[in-house]
């Protein structure tokens, strides 16, 4: 028999509204048909496990989620298996088990008492795992050692390497889920202030006062060495016709590197005109904050005059500061209706101010690509790193180089 219904709603979630910004219902798959919504989705149910895991205190990234679906989908998805391949994939010490354990019984069995989830006898019930073709009105019953649904974690896998631009609806919630997992690692920059260091010059002054311990022998020799601060980001997203398929994806990674580091990271949408939209994005949920930036944004999905905006952007903030010594990243396909000799002077202006100028092009990554586009053509000399940006994998790869730079 099927679970009630009451268990089915607190294991898998409610449903939240599609908010987010304004699309085109031609080429967006948000205007299609609506999903069944009474069919549980397996890697929703299961990214969700590790999302509660995080807010628990465990650190789970992108990579140990990816394990964790691998594991699961070899072994198995009984109570007694899942709750293996978390333990085995999920925690990385010995302090993180309670915590786990907790956790899986509030997940998957808010009435298991501690220890029940080691109890193979017991029949699992995974609700959120169940495929659409398992529930209520099948007229089968479980197995006693509980259903054997292969959760498809090659699935989460295909999805970090598919393209953002062709995503179906459901693939574009999996992708929100594991958007929210990323961690991005904030640059860094020397401060012109010193630090107690294992390394570095010598420190006169704290070795003389550890030698007062000492009766004035020099045991200890300090040493003090530039400590780390943030390096500015700044990312100028591209939200012109040509780019819409890929704006919202764009958008949302956006969101997650200013919650990461809001005090030092900007965020502007370049289409016919400038628009800062920081503010918006610093609002924790990220469904209200897409919704706060479409509202903010008077020419989405509109002309590109990519060589004027870098100018207004330029001097109205780069000189003054928001790109001195900063990562700026340019998220743009470099269609350009302007005039492609300003845009490449422009990027001249900026090159000179910033730490490392990075274009992001969702076509680099597709087989057969050129850089035959006037804005690609004139950016070329000026830029740092020419990245692909079409998929969650490449964005990952993004961080990196931000991260080192």
């Amino acid at each position: 028999m099927s679970e009630p219904q009451c268990q089915e709603s607190h294991l898998h979630g409610t449903g939240r509204h599609e908010g987010g910004l304004p699309v085109n219902p031609a080429v967006d798959p948000a205007h299609g048909p609506a999903p069944d919504q009474s069919a549980p989705d397996p890697v929703r149910g299961l990214v969700g496990f590790t999302a509660v895991l995080r807010h628990a205190g465990l650190r789970v990234t992108t990579e140990r989620v990816a394990a964790f679906l691998t594991a699961v989908d070899a072994l198995g998805t009984g109570r007694e298996q899942v709750y293996r391949a978390g333990v085995h994939t999920l925690c990385a010490d010995p302090d993180d088990l309670p915590r786990y354990e907790r956790a899986f019984i509030d997940w998957f069995d808010a009435e298991a008492r501690p220890g029940r989830p080691r109890q193979p006898a017991r029949k699992p019930r995974l609700s959120t795992l169940l495929p659409s073709g398992t529930g209520a009105g099948d007229g089968q019953e479980e197995e006693e050692d509980g259903p054997q649904v292969r959760a498809s974690a090659s699935g989460a896998e295909v999805l970090r390497h598919h393209d953002l631009g062709e995503l179906s609806l459901t693939e574009r919630a999996h992708l929100r889920a594991l958007l929210a997992l990323l961690r991005p690692e904030p640059p860094t920059r020397p401060s012109r202030r010193r630090a107690p260091a294992r390394r570095g010059a010598a420190d006169p002054r704290r070795t003389l006062r550890a030698a007062l311990h000492t009766d004035g022998e020099l045991c200890v020799l300090a040493r003090r060495d530039r400590s780390r601060r943030p390096r500015k980001v700044v990312l100028l997203v591209d939200v012109s016709g040509s780019m819409e398929p890929y704006a919202d994806a764009l958008l949302r990674f956006a969101h997650v590197v200013v919650r990461r580091a809001p005090a030092s990271t900007e965020v502007f949408t370049l289409g016919t005109r400038l628009t800062r939209v920081t503010r918006e994005l610093r609002l924790r949920d990220p469904e209200h904050a897409l919704a706060a930036t479409g509202r903010a944004i008077p020419d989405w999905s509109g002309g590109t005059r990519l060589g004027e905006v870098l100018a207004a952007f330029v001097d109205r903030w780069g000189r003054r500061g928001a790109a001195r010594r900063a990562v700026v990243v340019i998220f743009s396909d470099g269609w350009e209706r302007g005039d492609t000799a300003l845009l490449g002077t422009q990027l001249g202006r900026l090159r000179r101010l910033t730490h490392r100028l990075v274009w992001v092009n969702p076509h680099v990554g597709k087989a057969g690509y050129a850089p035959v586009q006037g804005g690609i053509v004139a950016a070329l000399p000026h830029l740092d790193d020419l990245l692909a940006g079409h998929s969650l994998a490449t964005l990952e790869d993004l961080l990196e180089v931000m991260a080192r730079a």
